[in-house]
C-alpha cells in the first residue's frame, strides 16, 4: 500500500465507501452541496475527506446523550464501591477499637476490685487475704500492660486508627489518679494508725476494767473472799488469756509464719483451720500459765506456809489480792522486778514460747534476754502477757484464801460431753445424743467449797474424729 500510488479514483473509492458503511445525517448532502457552492476554491478532496470523517465522529444527540448517561452511571457505580470499601475498612476499625477499649475498661475494672480487697485485707489484717489480694492486683497490671502491647502493635498495623495528637499526653491523663492512689494510701495508713492507737486504748480500758474494786456484794460479810468472787476472777482470767492467745496469732501471721506448723509444735494439737489454731494456742497458754496452780506458789520455791499456819496464811494471800488487784502488772514489776509475781510471770514466759519460736514471731530473743537478765520489757506484746499473766496470780491468790480452797478439775481427750461440768468453745451446746466427745482441753474447771461448779472449756470433735 505505501508503493502504490494514491489516485484520485482511490480516494473517490474509499469516500464512498465510508460514507455507504456509515449511515449520514439527512442534511449531510444539503450542507455538502451548500459548502461546496460558497467554497468553490477549496480542495473537493479535501471537503469530502473531511466530511466523512465528521460523519465518523459527529453521532446523534441522542447517542451522545446516552453514552455520556451511560458513562455517568458507570463511574457512580465505582465511586458507590470504592465508598463501600472504605466505610468497611473504617467499621471494621471501629469494632476492633470498640473491642479492645471494652477489654481496657473490664481489665479498669478489675484492678479496682482487686485493690479493694487489698484494702478489706487491711482492717482486720489477713495475711493470707493480703499475699491473695496482691496477687490479684499484680496479675490485673500484667493484663493492662498486656493490652497496652496489642494496642501498639494493632496501631502499628494500621488495625486501629492513631490516637488524636491533640489528645492530652498519657502521663498528664495518669496524674490525677496517680494523686488520688497517694492520696488514699495516706489516709489507710493514718487509718491504721488510728486503730492501733484504739487497739492500745482498749486494751487499757480492758485492764482498768479488770483491776475496778468490785461492789461489796460479791465479797461477802467484812470483806472476806466469796466464791462469786472467785467466779468472777475465773471468767477475767480466761478473757485475759483469750486475748493474749489472739495476739500471739495475730502476730504469727503477721511475722509469715506457718501457724499449723507453729501451733502443731507448741501445743501438739494437729490444726486444721485458723479457728482450731485459736482455740489450740488458748489451751497452750492456758496450761502453762495454770502448770502448778495447787502449790501455793507454783512449785517456784519450797514454801509450806500454807501447812504452818493456814488461817495466817489465807488472810496474808487475801490481802495480797485486795493490794495488787487495782495495780498494773507494769508498774508493780518497775517497782520490783524480782518480786513473786515477777519470778513467776519470768518461768511462764520462758515456757510459754521456746526460742526459735519467739524468734520467728518477734524477730529476734530480746525479750527473754531481758526477762533471764531479770528485767521485764515495756513492750505491747510483753505488757499484754503480763495482763494475762496476772490475772492468773490473782485468781491463784483467791484459791488460797478460800477455805476450802476450790479443786480444778481438767477434761481427758475423748470423754463425754456434760453439760453441767463443760462449756464448748464452739459457743452452743451440742444436741443430745450428738456423739460428741472432747478433743482436747482448752481451760480446766474448778468446784468450789459451796458446791458451786465453775465449768472446764473443751473443743469437741465427733466420736472416733480428730480435732
Amino acid at each position: 500500500m505505501a508503493s502504490k500510488p494514491v489516485t484520485v479514483g482511490d480516494l473517490i473509492h474509499r469516500v464512498a465507501t465510508s460514507c455507504l458503511s456509515n449511515r449520514l445525517p439527512c442534511n449531510y448532502i444539503r450542507d455538502s452541496v451548500d459548502s461546496d457552492q460558497e467554497d468553490d476554491d477549496d480542495d473537493p478532496f479535501a471537503d469530502a475527506v473531511s466530511s466523512s470523517e465528521k460523519c465518523r465522529r459527529s453521532p446523534s444527540a441522542a447517542e451522545v446523550e446516552d453514552q455520556e448517561q451511560q458513562q455517568e452511571e458507570e463511574e457512580e457505580k465505582l465511586k458507590i464501591w470504592e465508598e463501600g470499601g472504605q466505610e468497611e475498612r473504617k467499621a471494621a476499625k471501629g469494632d476492633a477499637a470498640e473491642a479492645l477499649m471494652a477489654e481496657v475498661f473490664d481489665a479498669v475494672s478489675g484492678v479496682r476490685r482487686a485493690y479493694a480487697a487489698l484494702q478489706g485485707a487491711h482492717c482486720p489484717w489477713d495475711p493470707d487475704k493480703m499475699r491473695a489480694a496482691d496477687a490479684a492486683v499484680v496479675a490485673e497490671l500484667r493484663h493492662l500492660a498486656r493490652l497496652r502491647d496489642r494496642f501498639r502493635r494493632s496501631a502499628a498495623a494500621g488495625h486501629i486508627p492513631p490516637p488524636n495528637p491533640s489528645a492530652p499526653p498519657r502521663r498528664e491523663a495518669v496524674a490525677p489518679y496517680e494523686a488520688a492512689l497517694d492520696d488514699l494510701q495516706r489516709q489507710l495508713q493514718s487509718k491504721q494508725a488510728e486503730v492501733d492507737g484504739l487497739k492500745e486504748k482498749l486494751a487499757a480500758a480492758t485492764s482498768r476494767r479488770n483491776g475496778r474494786h468490785h461492789p461489796s456484794k460479791p465479797n461477802g460479810p467484812g470483806g472476806a473472799p466469796t466464791a462469786d468472787l472467785f467466779t468472777t476472777c475465773a471468767e477475767q482470767a480466761r478473757a485475759a488469756t483469750r486475748a493474749f492467745a489472739a495476739q500471739l496469732l495475730h502476730l504469727m501471721r503477721a511475722a509469715g509464719v506457718d501457724v499449723a506448723a507453729a501451733t502443731r509444735s507448741l501445743t501438739k494439737i494437729p490444726v486444721s483451720s485458723p479457728q482450731l489454731a485459736k482455740h489450740a494456742l488458748e489451751a497452750h497458754v492456758t496450761r502453762c500459765l495454770l502448770g502448778g496452780f495447787e502449790h501455793e506458789s507454783f512449785y517456784l520455791d519450797g514454801s509450806l506456809s500454807s501447812l504452818l499456819d493456814p488461817a495466817a496464811f489465807r488472810r496474808e494471800r487475801y490481802a495480797q489480792f485486795r493490794d495488787m488487784r487495782g495495780m498494773e502488772p507494769a508498774e508493780l514489776l518497775g517497782v520490783l522486778p524480782t518480786c513473786a509475781f515477777g519470778r513467776y510471770a519470768a518461768t511462764k514466759f520462758a515456757a510459754l514460747l521456746p526460742p526459735l519460736v519467739e524468734e520467728a514471731i518477734l524477730g529476734d530473743g530480746e525479750h527473754r534476754r531481758a526477762v533471764n537478765g531479770g528485767t521485764h520489757p515495756r513492750t505491747p506484746f510483753y505488757g499484754e502477757f503480763l495482763r494475762a499473766a496476772k490475772a492468773v496470780w490473782m485468781l491463784h491468790l483467791l484459791a488460797f484464801a478460800l477455805e476450802p480452797p476450790p479443786s480444778h478439775f481438767e477434761a481427758g481427750r475423748g470423754a463425754e460431753f456434760h453439760p453441767e461440768y463443760m462449756e464448748s468453745v464452739a459457743g452452743a451446746p451440742p444436741r443430745a445424743g450428738a456423739g460428741m466427745v472432747v478433743g482436747f482441753a482448752v481451760a480446766p474447771g474448778f468446784r468450789l467449797g459451796n458446791g458451786a461448779v465453775v465449768r472446764a472449756r473443751v473443743y469437741l470433735v465427733p466420736r472416733g474424729g480428730r480435732p
